[in-house]
């Protein structure tokens, strides 16, 4: 089923998290950020939505990063119920689309469930201080091709808070496939 994010709370602080990569590696709230803020995208691999943008968010994620603002990629799925997001398949899905950044399992939920998450894709944009200013969608193509008047939102955001550590007033909601929660 498809779901639109809800606004964020903007000025809340990021709740710190501790998951594993797909490669065993452990990552904290400190580790993500980047000098200039952080991203996490909550994602998965089976989800229509994130297959239609996951070229262009690893794209935006590469330009984020070499301005530094770090990047991360968490899957809250219940892979058990969804084989297709597993570990060994989250492993192929980041080789696939060259992952510059970290992808994490959230096996729990407890970190999607910290966060407020709700969909794949859901992105949540921090500035240095590590302050949601933006919730929103990577662009405005969403599950279309993107062409030349595509806006590539999340990318603007990221660096106009970056730059400024302004919020931008305007934020479209991303829209996705609902989380797979455990025991649902």
């Amino acid at each position: 089923m498809a779901v639109e994010t809800p606004a964020g709370e903007i000025g809340t602080v990021a709740p710190d998290l501790s998951l594993p990569d797909i490669d065993g590696k452990a990552w904290t709230l400190n580790t993500l950020r980047g000098d200039r803020g952080l991203v996490l995208a909550f994602i998965c691999n089976h989800c229509p939505y994130v297959k239609a943008v996951i070229d262009r968010f690893v794209a935006d994620a590469k330009a984020l990063q070499d301005t530094g603002i770090g990047v991360a990629a968490v899957m809250p799925n219940d892979w058990t119920t969804y084989p297709d997001d597993s570990p060994e398949n989250m492993a192929e899905f980041a080789a696939r689309h060259g992952f510059t950044f970290p992808y994490l399992i959230d096996e729990s939920q407890a970190v999607a469930r910290a966060y407020g998450a709700v969909c794949t894709p859901d992105i949540f944009g921090f500035d240095r201080e590590l302050r949601l200013k933006y919730r929103g969608r990577i662009d405005s193509a969403g599950k279309g091709a993107a062409d030349t008047g595509t806006r590539r939102e999340m990318l603007e955001a990221m660096r106009q808070i970056a730059e400024t550590g302004e919020a931008p007033a305007h934020q479209t909601p991303s829209m996705g496939c609902s989380i797979k929660w455990r025991g649902v």
